[in-house]
């Protein structure tokens, strides 16, 4: 047994024991074979190292340093789990070739900006189609509820319960499930959205909450599809990190329209980001601090505090 056919075994094994866990894993698993076939490549022997940590991280096409650091973040937790079967193992130093994350500043959409894109989805083909009325009613339960995309498309019916207004996000990231209640406004969103869907004949075929026309699903890549379509025709650019508004940015507008909305009405900040943490489906709440953007009114009511707490500096 040459020293590849280990280290490939090692990571199948890794692999099938994070992903037990509840980790999918996707693009680390790739990534983790693609090391094991450059290690082979370069003819490594012995154990897992440094150098060969970084030779890998390093080789990418593009070389940018970005990329090298999230491999070494890769890297780490794999080598770790080796090191029980060979001590000689190397562990990368976390940062070794800096920081793996970097946060680009988000879009925060505004209220008329939202309703903006809804109404614009009425230009979407074909005309009166459902395409259009699945695309307003997934843009307006994201930013209403915060749902990552993939939650809103892999609804299926029966998830959705519009009496109760608590739909259940099955399996979601790190295979976890929620309920999330909803506002009655944006339940009966949804009950004329129900209503449309099941005027199509072929939409009794399928399972899924959210369809498109012929019956078709409304997939998560169709979906973005359609907002980029709509972006363009709004004519909109970001003035932050990325080069356009995306519609992931209507998560992060959710969590900060929230934060804005409880310093308006006095809440406790800190309870509440505990309650909307476990809403959206973060596993630590300093993931949805992550979240949070300084836009113009937080950074308002922020100086609003301080004159409060410490009088007029000036």
């Amino acid at each position: 047994m040459n020293t590849h056919s280990k280290l490939a075994r090692w990571i199948d094994d890794y692999l099938a024991n994070r992903r037990q866990a509840g980790f999918a894993l996707g693009v680390e698993g790739e990534q983790l074979k693609r090391f094991a076939r450059f290690a082979e490549q370069a003819g490594h022997h012995g154990p897992l190292t440094v150098r060969l940590a970084v030779q890998w991280a390093s080789s990418s096409r593009e070389g940018k340093p970005l990329t090298a650091a999230r491999r070494i973040e890769v890297i780490r937790p794999f080598a770790s789990y080796c090191q029980q079967f060979d001590p000689a193992t190397e562990i990368p130093p976390r940062w070794l070739l800096g920081r793996a994350h970097r946060r680009l500043t988000p879009y925060i959409f505004t209220q008329d900006e939202i309703l903006d894109l809804l109404a614009a989805c009425d230009q979407l083909y074909p005309p009166g189609g459902l395409r259009g009325a699945s695309c307003a009613t997934i843009f307006g339960l994201i930013a209403a509820t915060g749902l990552r995309i993939s939650e809103a498309t892999g609804l299926i019916r029966s998830d959705v319960d519009l009496d109760q207004r608590l739909p259940h996000i099955r399996c979601a990231k790190f295979g976890k499930s929620r309920w999330v209640p909803l506002h009655a406004t944006t339940a009966e969103a949804l009950r004329c959205y129900v209503q449309k869907r099941d005027l199509d004949p072929l939409a009794a075929d399928t399972d899924a909450f959210f369809l498109f026309d012929y019956g078709r699903r409304a997939s998560t890549r169709s979906v973005e599809y359609a907002f980029r379509l709509l972006r363009t025709a709004l004519k909109w650019r970001a003035p932050g990190g990325h080069h356009a508004p995306r519609l992931h940015d209507l998560r992060h507008s959710f969590v900060s329209h929230r934060l804005q909305d409880w310093y308006a009405r006095g809440l406790d900040i800190d309870r509440s980001i505990l309650a909307l943490s476990t809403y959206i489906g973060h596993a630590k709440v300093t993931d949805t601090y992550w979240y949070v953007t300084a836009t113009p009114e937080l950074l308002a009511i922020a100086a609003q505090r301080f004159v409060r707490c410490y009088g007029d500096a000036s």
